[in-house]
């Protein structure tokens, strides 16, 4: 048996994406795996048996997670680091430290690393060009509410919120679904502001680790922690203009908190940093997650979400508001034959009536692909049902029926147990979550609603 826990550990050890590094209670490294080796530039025999501050000379007892966990036992999650490996390659990882505990005695101490060199260095190019670029990014996109496609009763009342919202510098939050057009809404709204001629700068806060996109939010100082330097965040970046938070509910609540702080206060603080800087940045935020629901499932802050939402906008799905469907098919025709050097005229009924049928869980995202792919196939001037991708073809063309209602793809357990999820966050929110309440609006017994709500992790 004791083979057989050897052989499984090398396995996980050898295929892990995350990199692990084991030292003992000398300092002494006695596991590198191969992510590691490859994060750090280094070979696995350079580091097996060699003390960890020999290896890496710019670590030293005070900056170094592993040693740190070692000497005191404190496990460290998710710590944002950049350092120089003995190479002098510049390493930028999130990791996981913690101290290995036999009979109350520290033996050692692991390290689990995730690279994010690569998204670093992206993001401060990205900081780069919008500082040195800013023209580009003051209003050069072109993007207005004239440009946005769309005539149905509830498109047509967002985007008459949205016009009304470029009017003020309240803070906006947009909840739609992923592909229906928020950041469209949102740099429309920018464009049309009094902010135009100043920046607008989105950041995605699904995108990156906590302590990553805190230091991009908030800025640093050198010498905040290791490898930091000093460098303006978004905020102070888009001052005078626009900041997107981008699928806010994806942000930890721990720096919500923090968020909420600066927008409270107007005023921010670089990491490592005892001065408070002010700034005056119009926060545009959007949610692919019924804010509500996100509530409710603690993935957004109440109080972050009121001080969001002084005006709300909610985007419509394309499902319900199929009738804009030949506008964009007609849109998007038009933009492919110009890249493409094509001349299609338009879909075959056969196409439209599928289009029609179809529920669009992807929105106009997945309506642009799905014509995008037919285009670069089509050699005639109408598409066909041939011309879009075999997956495409089963969503669209082969799609089962019950009578008229076309059926879910996916199992019935599973379309029952999404019903009832919604049927019981409608009720928590129509009776101000009080459990007894709602479990009254749903003519059941509190302990029966307490079960369905553990099962379907709904916190309040």
């Amino acid at each position: 048996m004791m083979n057989f826990y050897k052989e499984l550990l090398e396995i996980i050890l050898k295929y892990s994406e995350e990199g692990i590094h084991v030292i003992d209670k000398s300092g002494n490294t006695v596991i590198y795996n191969k992510a590691m080796a490859n994060l750090e530039g280094m070979n696995e025999n350079e580091v097996i048996g060699k003390n960890l501050l020999e290896i890496f000379p710019s670590l030293n007892e005070t900056s170094s997670t592993l040693i740190h966990a070692l000497k005191t036992g404190e496990a460290i999650e998710d710590r944002y680091q950049t350092y120089l490996n003995k190479k002098g390659y510049h390493i930028t990882s999130v990791n996981t430290t913690l101290p290995i505990i036999i009979n109350d005695e520290i033996v050692g101490a692991v390290e689990i690393s995730k690279d994010f060199t690569k998204v670093k260095e992206l993001y401060d190019k990205i900081i780069k060009l919008s500082k040195n670029e800013e023209k580009i990014e003051k209003n050069d996109d072109g993007l207005n509410f004239r440009n946005i496609i769309g005539y149905s009763p509830k498109f047509i009342k967002a985007i008459e919120y949205a016009k009304k919202a470029s009017n003020s510098s309240s803070t906006v939050l947009i909840y739609g679904e992923t592909g229906t057009g928020k950041e469209v809404f949102a740099r429309s709204i920018h464009n049309e502001s009094q902010r135009k001629n100043k920046p607008f700068i989105a950041v995605n806060c699904a995108a990156l680790p906590e302590s990553l996109l805190e230091g991009i939010l908030f800025g640093t100082v050198k010498g905040g922690f290791t490898g930091a330097v000093d460098r303006p965040g978004l905020f102070e970046q888009a001052n005078g203009g626009t900041l997107l938070l981008d699928e806010i509910n994806s942000m930890p609540t721990s720096l919500q908190a923090k968020l909420l702080r600066v927008l409270q206060e107007s005023y921010v603080r670089r990491i490592g940093g005892v001065k408070d800087i002010h700034i005056d940045v119009r926060i545009i935020a959007t949610t692919n997650e019924d804010p509500y629901t996100a509530i409710v499932n603690g993935n957004f802050r109440k109080d972050l979400y009121y001080r969001l939402s002084v005006i709300n906008l909610t985007i419509p799905p394309l499902r319900e508001r199929k009738e804009d469907i030949p506008l964009f098919v007609n849109h998007f025709i038009n933009k492919y034959n110009l890249s493409l050097n094509k001349n299609v005229i338009d879909v075959s009924k056969e196409v439209y009536d599928a289009f029609m049928s179809y529920d669009w869980p992807g929105n106009v995202r997945e309506l642009k692909n799905y014509i995008e792919g037919a285009m670069n196939i089509v050699n005639e001037n109408i598409i066909k049902a041939e011309h879009f991708a075999s997956q495409v073809q089963e969503n669209l063309f082969k799609r089962r029926f019950a009578g008229n209602v076309a059926l879910p793809n996916i199992g019935l357990d599973e379309y029952l147990e999404g019903i009832e999820k919604k049927m019981i966050i409608n009720a928590l929110e129509n009776s101000d979550y009080n459990i007894t309440k709602a479990a009254e609006i749903l003519k059941i017994k509190r302990q029966t609603l307490q079960h369905k709500m553990k099962k379907y992790n709904i916190n309040i």
